[in-house]
């Protein structure tokens, strides 16, 4: 090599360097990928970039403590409710094998809890005495067309005796009054007798409307010839006199077809202090995939989720009397998508975003608006972009929950659909004609994000996938900080591990966010090799967590205050505190977190002491277990400090 060509090879190397060099000093939080990882873990690591982007790390529990984590709640113990039930195993299932972990993500320890029932695809949400309520669950796993081997589905059975019910014991066999085919029904069924129905006017009897029970049924053998095109009616075995004139079964097909999963209608509390489940009154519907909301009378409101036939419950809502452990059905109708997102308004009455996580016709019950329970009224709330892109999208409401303005993020069709939505729609409720109105868009469409409320009013979304489950290796590798003042999305450090199906998120008392779960059909872009369930934790420090200065501090003070209350803190940094947050502690799944809130107080600082006033709204301020946070003028918050409201 002469020398000139040598200068020019060392010139070269050094504007190299020199861009690499300067591109590395930017510490966007895009982060150019650049020729080594240790490279890549030297500039994520530096204070400034974590300072600007947060920093995620990986929580790996020991191997015998791994779980396929399904659901996840944060307890008033701090320590974090994480259960799998079966976690979408089918030999889980088949062998009773029922997860649930407790995790203390301060001790860092975590310990194993007996499971009751399979709580897989479960509904939940916290309760006023600090207990998580928890119903519904999984039956039977689904079994799609080519592995049924028995022809099924759903019997009518109707009983014609106004005088007293009738129950038909697992084993029940109806036989077809045409076609002559034998079907077993697979579990008991109670069926209510008879209605009398009388003319207003007159009082004449007119006739008896027979009472109905629905029970799933298959044929005695394997095979094609056992199925069924056509209506029919079937007589009871087993019945006689009366009982066999006024009881007989209908149904439409019996056939070899995909069958739904199941869900089951028992319930529990779980008490974080004793850290085990205690039975509770079963509903009154099975349901797999439910959503439950908290009302303004405190009870709690159980709406739709597929039954145990495996149909979607067909607009029987219930609501659970924490005082009473009951389950009662409310008085009017109104059918929902599984898994809907459902939120208590401060006028009492229920916000429906349109946000869900799957099952239902794809013309039922899918429009946003609100729900008055009471009357049964909807509004329907205009505006909304990609409005057939709802499915598997999140909603949160945005802080402080005062402003009643709401964020939908994301989304896909319904199904299996690989479409998805890159946008976020925003609706303040406390318009005269509230209406929808784009947010500022993400980069990709996104199926499955996860969104949590940071104690600084920020929201941080995260991760999902650009089609089903994760398709054509499409998670998404990036999160954002949404800023509600400026109603901006700024690009931070970017996730560790995908997250799509069966993901969620938790904010925890120390500020961080948790985030659990993951269920990708495939693990390659060509999907050919079947993907595994990711069992591993992460962990997101925000920036906030990485200013150069301490978090405030904040202790002492009373454990409970009323609403209309006040109740006074110690902080060393009263006169640095800038905001006051109650946040209600999440219970996530399928990405639906319906607790989550972040609420304003009120406050004076006096020396040492902080005084804190929260508001008398009690749709505002459910009764219940809050973390409270202070920020400072940088937003760097406390630890949290646990507060009932009563």
């Amino acid at each position: 090599m002469n020398d000139r060509a040598g200068r020019r090879r060392a010139r070269r190397l050094a504007i190299g360097t020199a861009v690499v060099l300067a591109l590395a000093g930017m510490n966007g939080p895009w982060l150019y990928r650049f020729s080594t990882e240790k490279y890549h873990q030297y500039t994520i690591n530096k204070p400034e970039y974590k300072a600007a982007n947060g920093k995620w790390e990986i929580i790996d529990f020991p191997e015998e403590y791994r779980q396929n984590t399904i659901h996840a709640a944060l307890l008033r113990t701090g320590k974090v409710l994480l259960v799998a039930g079966s976690g979408n195993d089918q030999d889980n299932f088949d062998a009773k094998k029922f997860d649930t972990r407790i995790w203390d993500p301060v001790k860092g320890t975590i310990k194993k809890v007996p499971t009751p029932a399979d709580l897989f695809c479960t509904g939940h949400t916290q309760l006023a005495n600090g207990n998580l309520l928890i119903a519904g669950g999984t039956k039977r796993y689904e079994k799609l067309k080519g592995d049924v081997t028995k022809a099924g589905g759903l019997m009518i059975v109707h009983n014609e005796n106004p005088d007293q019910p009738i129950t038909l014991p697992a084993g029940t066999k109806f036989t077809g009054k045409e076609n002559g085919k034998t079907f077993v029904s697979k579990d008991p069924v109670l069926v209510p007798r008879a209605k009398k129905v009388f003319d207003k006017a007159t009082g004449r009897f007119l006739r008896n409307d027979p009472g109905l029970g629905r029970i799933y049924v298959e044929a005695q053998k394997r095979g094609k010839k056992y199925e069924t095109g056509t209506q029919d009616n079937y007589r009871v075995h087993g019945l006689k006199g009366a009982d066999a004139k006024n009881t007989y079964g209908i149904a439409q097909k019996l056939a070899l077809d995909k069958k739904d999963f199941q869900g089951i209608r028992d319930a529990f509390e779980f008490d974080p202090v004793a850290e085990k489940y205690i039975k509770v009154d079963p509903m009154k519907e099975a349901r797999w995939y439910p959503t439950l909301t908290t009302l303004s009378d405190g009870k709690i409101l159980s709406v739709s989720g597929l039954d145990d036939i495996g149909q979607l419950v067909p607009g029987k809502n219930e609501v659970f009397d924490p005082k009473t452990k009951k389950w009662t059905y409310t008085d009017k109708v109104r059918q929902f998508p599984t898994y809907p997102a459902l939120f208590l308004m401060q006028n009492g009455k229920v916000f429906y975003s349109g946000s869900n996580a799957g099952y239902g016709p794809d013309d039922v019950g899918r429009e946003p608006g609100v729900w008055d329970v009471d009357t049964n009224k909807f509004s329907k709330i205009p505006g909304l972009s990609d409005p057939t892109l709802m499915e598997t999208s999140g909603t949160v409401l945005l802080p402080p929950a005062q402003d009643e303005k709401y964020m939908v993020v994301g989304g896909g069709g319904v199904g299996e659909s690989e479409k998805s939505s890159e946008k976020t729609r925003i609706v303040d409720l406390k318009k005269a004609d509230p209406r929808f109105e784009d947010g500022p868009s993400l980069d990709k469409g996104t199926r499955y994000p996860n969104a949590s409320v940071l104690p600084d009013d920020s929201v941080l979304i995260s991760g999902g996938s650009e089609d089903y489950r994760g398709r054509g290796d499409s998670n998404i590798f990036e999160a954002r900080l949404y800023d509600t003042e400026k109603n901006e999305l700024r690009r931070v450090a970017d996730p560790l591990v995908g997250r799509n199906y069966h993901s969620g998120s938790i904010l925890l008392p120390d500020g961080r966010v948790m985030f659990f779960g993951s269920d990708s059909l495939y693990a390659d872009a060509a999907n050919t090799k079947p993907g595994e369930f990711e069992q591993r934790i992460e962990i997101y420090t925000p920036p906030y967590l990485y200013g150069d200065g301490d978090r405030p501090s904040l202790s002492g003070g009373p454990q409970t205050i009323e609403r209309g209350g006040t109740g006074t803190f110690t902080s060393s940094d009263a006169a640095k505190v800038k905001k006051v947050r109650l946040i209600r502690p999440s219970a996530a799944t399928h990405v639906t977190d319906v607790d989550q809130r972040s609420i304003a107080l009120d406050f004076e600082a006096s020396g040492s002491k902080l005084t804190v006033t929260v508001p008398e709204n009690r749709n505002l301020v459910q009764a219940g277990w809050y973390m409270m946070f202070v920020t400072d003028a940088d937003g760097t918050p406390s630890k949290a400090q646990w507060v009932k409201v009563p």
